[in-house]
C-alpha cells in the first residue's frame, strides 16, 4: 500500500464503522451528544427538564401563574483513550494477495469494540434496581425477567424498547426452558435482523417485553457469576470519536504503520431505567 494512498479521514470512518458492527452495549445506549466530542478532557453537559405540573381548567376562570421551569444537569465525561498501532512488512504483504490493511484494521476495530464492550457493561453498579438470583435454571429464568420488567414499570420506563442483555449460558437456559428460539429471524417491529444490522448486533429473540441480546463481556459477578442487565436506551449514554488516524513509514523498518486513538466516555444518565441482575447458573 502507498502511503499516497492514504487518506487519514476514509480510514478513520472505516474503522470506526467496523466498531459499531461488532460490540452491543454502545448500540443499546443513547448517543446524542457523539458528534459534539473532540479529544479525551472533553465534557458534554447534559440538561433535564423538571417535572411539569397538570391543572383543573374552568370556564371563565384565570388559570394559575404559570410554572418556572428547573432543570439539572450532568455530566458525560470524555476520559477513555485506547489506541492501536500495528505495522506490516513490506515482504509479508507483498506476499498476502487479500487486503491485509483492510484485515488488519477491521480486527483493531473489533479489539476496541470489546473495550468499549467492558466499559459499559461496568456501570451495573450505577443501575437504580437490583436483584440477585444466584440458582438460575430453565424453570426459573423466565421469573427473573418478569421481575426486572416489573422493577421498570414501577420506575414507569416505557415499555417501548426495553432490552436485556444476558450470557451465553442464560440464553441457553431461555431455548431449553422453551421460552425463546435462538436465531429467530423476526425483530421486535415484525422486520428482519438484516434491516438494521449495526442495531441487531449480539441480538437472540424477545420475551416479556424485552429484546433479549447476548454477550460475552458481562462484568463479573461473585467470581462465577455475571451482571446482566436491563433497560432502555435512555438509561445510558455513550459518546465516542476516532481523534487520532496516522499512517508512516518506520525509520528502521520496511514497512507501513498506522496508529489511532479513539476517546469516548459513557454513563448511566438515568438510573431508574436500568436493572443489574447479579445471577448464577444453578
Amino acid at each position: 500500500m502507498s502511503l499516497d494512498n492514504f487518506i487519514p479521514e476514509v480510514w478513520s470512518a472505516r474503522l470506526f464503522e467496523n466498531l459499531k458492527k461488532a460490540h452491543v452495549f454502545p448500540n443499546l445506549a443513547n448517543t446524542d451528544y457523539e458528534g459534539e466530542i473532540r479529544q479525551v478532557g472533553d465534557k458534554v453537559r447534559i440538561n433535564n427538564i423538571g417535572e411539569i405540573s397538570v391543572g383543573n381548567y374552568s370556564k371563565n376562570t384565570n388559570m394559575s401563574s404559570a410554572d418556572d421551569l428547573t432543570s439539572s444537569q450532568t455530566e458525560l465525561d470524555i476520559d477513555q483513550q485506547k489506541y492501536i498501532h500495528f505495522q506490516i512488512d513490506d515482504i509479508d504483504q507483498a506476499q498476502m494477495k487479500p487486503k491485509v490493511m483492510d484485515a488488519a484494521m477491521t480486527d483493531a476495530g473489533y479489539a476496541l469494540a470489546d473495550e468499549v464492550d467492558k466499559y459499559i457493561a461496568a456501570l451495573h453498579a450505577q443501575a437504580g434496581e437490583t436483584l440477585t438470583e444466584d440458582s438460575l435454571t430453565d424453570e426459573n429464568i423466565i421469573d427473573e425477567l418478569g421481575e426486572a420488567s416489573e422493577k421498570l414499570s414501577e420506575n414507569n420506563v416505557p415499555q417501548t424498547g426495553r432490552w436485556i442483555v444476558l450470557p451465553p449460558w442464560a440464553i441457553k437456559l431461555l431455548v431449553k426452558g422453551e421460552i425463546i428460539s435462538f436465531g429467530a429471524s423476526a425483530n421486535a417491529t415484525g422486520g428482519t435482523i438484516e434491516a438494521d444490522a449495526s442495531y441487531r448486533a449480539g441480538w437472540v429473540d424477545r420475551a416479556y417485553g424485552f429484546d433479549i441480546y447476548m454477550s460475552n463481556n458481562l462484568a463479573v459477578y461473585d467470581t462465577t457469576g455475571v451482571h446482566a442487565l436491563a433497560g432502555t436506551r435512555r438509561a445510558i449514554t455513550y459518546a465516542g470519536q476516532i481523534s487520532s488516524m496516522e499512517a508512516y513509514r518506520p525509520e528502521l523498518r520496511f514497512a507501513n504503520a498506522v496508529k489511532g486513538l479513539m476517546v469516548f466516555g459513557s454513563k448511566v444518565v438515568d438510573s431508574n431505567a436500568l436493572v443489574n441482575l447479579q445471577i448464577k447458573e444453578d
